[in-house]
């Protein structure tokens, strides 16, 4: 069953406009209540988290409201990172759990993300089967079975405590730190984590007024972040997102390494150590070549998914294997965690510091990086411009080209109307003359289409 609402990380959009309003939240609220309460018990339970959003005041009422009228009893955390509601919807034997944050987008925009029992990211299944429910009248529960909703002070120091945990007893004393909250729902535990492990911390990005949320600051504007690290003389940095589910990290001089990068140091390490299950990473087809030659130097496997984090957890789970992510961040470590996990990322790699006392340079760059491009082509909705001769005889000409040099990809995207075209090549020329030429048969398609 296709998919109306969902996207490949829960339902997303600006604040206040359709399908991110109040009133749709009530209905999502009332259909996974009614799809998780599905044997008439009123033993139900849901955990909400939420970023520092303005409007995540506005969604967890309306979900309360939705979720309590089908029977749910409802934990309300507060802001805490998107991980945490992972952890702590299995910690707290809760039936589902629901993050409200739109990650690394701007303030206006929110979503919603749900968790299974399991502490996982919901199937397509499940999702489609939800949708399926808010197209029809949705049972109330009897007056007598309407849910309560509570609010958990604890959650936050639960967390905490799990994630110091992984440490195994590990001090960061010495090390100078910078950490890049964001302004989101790390804006507390983050820094309170890293000084209670032993770190001096020069805190950024820690001031949340529910509209500056990832503003000039984060994963995505880690400058911020780097000036800090230069200014104070730290030793190293960690940039997390708003809901702090994606992580960057810079070296001492403000060098950032990304996804790739991070998971290719700890491919290896775990390699040396018999921790990486089948010796092999799982990342999407986004990631670098680089980082797939570096791992084949070093006997390990790559195994590629689709974009998006739930595909790479899908592929893990499926293979057994306990280290995967995406070049934008997300680090997901099975062993620890049910989702992407930037302070813990971020915890383990000052841990490879501590052990290996190597500093953040000598860490963070293991591979050298194919230069790669990408370019992204608008077309209109109801236009093919992959099916037309002239675009398809372009990928075939640029595969060719490419052959033993490089790897091309093209894509339509998940959530608009663009064709995104990517390719990575040893040389810098041929990289352009692949990419443009494409970029140029496919517009003239979509020209002509529209």
């Amino acid at each position: 069953m296709a998919r109306k609402f969902f996207g490949t990380d829960g339902v997303r959009g600006t604040a206040n406009q359709y399908p991110m309003t109040a009133e749709m939240a009530l209905k999502i609220g009332a259909a996974a209540g009614r799809y998780f309460r599905n044997d008439g018990s009123n033993g139900h339970r849901v955990v909400i988290g939420k970023d520092t959003r303005l409007s995540g005041y506005m969604f967890e009422s309306a979900l309360t409201a939705g979720l309590t009228s089908t029977g749910m009893n409802v934990l309300l955390l507060g802001p805490v990172p998107t991980p945490a509601v992972g952890m702590l919807t299995t910690s707290m034997r809760a039936d589902l759990g629901i993050m409200i944050s739109a990650s690394h987008n701007p303030a206006q925009d929110n979503g919603i993300k749900f968790f299974g029992p399991d502490g996982f990211k919901l199937s397509d299944e499940a999702e489609a089967e939800i949708e399926a429910l808010l197209e029809g009248e949705i049972a109330p529960a009897q007056a007598q079975n309407i849910g309560r909703a509570k609010r958990i002070d604890d959650g936050r120091f639960r967390y905490a405590e799990r994630l110091k945990g992984t440490l195994g007893g590990k001090s960061l004393a010495g090390l100078k730190v910078v950490i890049d909250c964001a302004n989101g729902a790390a804006h507390r535990v983050a820094p309170e984590v890293l000084w209670e492990l032993g770190a001096t911390v020069i805190p950024v990005g820690n001031a949340p007024n529910g509209c500056n949320i990832n503003e000039g600051c984060g994963s995505t504007a880690p400058q911020t972040a780097a000036e800090a690290i230069v200014a104070h003389g730290a030793d190293v940095g960690i940039c997390l997102d708003g809901d702090a589910d994606r992580v960057m990290i810079l070296d001492e001089t403000g060098k950032v390494a990304d996804g790739d990068q991070i998971m290719g140091l700890f491919a290896h390490r775990w390699a040396l150590t018999d921790r990486l299950r089948n010796g092999t990473l799982v990342a999407t087809v986004m990631s670098n070549l680089g980082l797939e030659r570096f791992l084949t130097d070093k006997g390990l496997h790559l195994k590629r998914t689709a974009v998006g984090d739930r595909y790479v957890v899908e592929a893990m789970r499926a293979g057994g294997f306990n280290l995967g992510g995406e070049q934008s961040g997300h680090i997901v470590m099975t062993d620890y965690a049910t989702t992407g996990d930037g302070l813990l990322a971020g915890l383990q790699f000052l841990s490879a510091m501590i052990e290996t006392d190597q500093s953040a340079s000598a860490l963070a760059q293991v591979f050298e990086t194919v230069p790669q491009m990408l370019k992204n082509v608008r077309y209109a909705a109801d236009a093919d411009p992959l099916g037309a001769s002239s675009v398809k005889a372009a990928i075939a000409q640029a595969e060719a080209d490419l052959t033993g040099k490089g790897r091309l990809l093209i894509r339509k995207s998940g959530t608009e109307p663009l064709i995104r075209v990517m390719a990575e090549c040893v040389d810098d020329g041929l990289l352009h003359t692949v990419v443009d030429g494409i970029v140029a048969e496919v517009e003239a398609a979509a020209s002509v289409s529209a």
